[in-house]
């Protein structure tokens, strides 16, 4: 049985759908991620799961019980517990005793084991008499994370928790809060715009636009498999060429002969496909005949992401090593390296 499962769930502010029949489910201990830009109706379709919000249609349902749909119920009978994007810890209170805010029914004995051991869980055993202020960004997510854990919530929300934290520490804080989840067993579902979050985080991913997810897959075939053209635009960077079906299942664009996967639909008029091609598809090769002109380059430590102009005038990505160190106007050697064809009708 699923621990969460959401059918055709809708909701709207008055005339305004915002979630559209929505539907997805969850095994236990299972960790998502709703990924979408702003407006999509993901941080909706948490706030429904928590029941702050009621649904228009549909059902939410917790390890088989209905939650939401014909009968509401109130946020706080749930167990469902929520990591806000301000942390919203309380200033007045310790470490220790944020965390054991929602365990005040226990004996103390018992209260306080809980709270020492998710102190160690989150790595901040020395901090339980600090108070929030005391602490940096990332250790004030972890309390805010401890304090949600506390109660063993059946499910765990959390909105946008990185988006206050500096860029280089969130992908990492997203890994420890992962491995942390496991550590507990938490089924857990995140709200986020940042790919990388979601991709260090879930083990599930469903990308949101317009209300629906677009598509509910593993991290890696999101990218590589994308299901439309929002998908392959949103996920991963990336452009499109032109293309011709040829020989049956094989795609001619500007840089040679690719076969193409027939799973991934019908071509358009004419048999005319958009190839979608990402920074690893193109690989700088001195020894190459094919060669293409260096328009741009961003330096990212151990690789330059140049983009590269071809002799159409259609521009590609290529990932290079940083020793590679071309300059702007140079034309470089490339080939192509492309294990996943994705193509689309070109009216797509």
């Amino acid at each position: 049985m699923p621990r969460l499962a959401l059918e055709n769930v809708s909701h709207a502010y008055d005339s305004h759908r915002v979630v559209d029949q929505l539907s997805f489910s969850l095994a236990p201990g299972a960790i998502a991620c709703l990924l979408g830009p702003s407006g999509c109706g993901k941080t909706t379709v948490l706030r429904c799961i928590a029941g702050f919000e009621h649904l228009t249609s549909g059902a939410i349902l917790l390890d088989g019980r209905e939650i939401s749909g014909r009968r509401h119920v109130p946020a706080e009978q749930r167990r469902v517990g929520m990591v806000f994007q301000d942390y919203a810890l309380f200033p007045h209170l310790s470490v220790a005793a944020n965390i054991g805010f929602g365990l005040r029914s226990l004996p103390s004995r018992e209260r306080q084991a809980r709270v020492t051991e998710l102190l160690d869980l989150v790595g901040l055993p020395a901090k339980g008499e600090r108070y929030p202020h005391e602490l940096s960004g990332g250790q004030q997510q972890r309390v805010a994370l401890a304090r949600a854990l506390a109660p063993r919530p059946f499910l765990l929300l959390l909105d946008e928790p990185f988006s206050n934290l500096d860029v280089d520490l969130r992908e990492r804080l997203a890994l420890d809060v992962r491995a942390i989840l496991r550590a507990e067993g938490t089924t857990a579902v995140m709200v986020t715009h940042d790919q990388h979050e979601a991709f260090a985080m879930a083990d599930e991913v469903g990308v949101m636009h317009g209300g629906r997810i677009q598509q509910w897959d593993t991290p890696y075939n999101l990218y590589h498999r994308p299901a439309n053209r929002f998908v392959a635009d949103f996920v991963g960077q990336g452009v499109f060429l032109p293309g011709t079906l040829s020989d049956g299942d094989r795609v001619r664009i500007e840089l040679g002969l690719l076969a193409r996967d027939p799973a991934s639909g019908p071509a358009g008029a004419g048999g005319q496909v958009s190839v979608l091609l990402r920074p690893d598809d193109i690989v700088h090769d001195d020894a190459s005949g094919l060669k293409a002109e260096v328009v741009s380059k961003a330096f990212r430590g151990a690789e330059f992401l140049y983009t590269l102009q071809l002799a159409s005038g259609a521009q590609v990505l290529s990932l290079v090593p940083s020793h590679h160190n071309h300059a702007v106007g140079e034309h470089i050697g490339i080939r192509l390296d492309v294990s996943h064809v994705v193509a689309f009708p070109a009216t797509q």
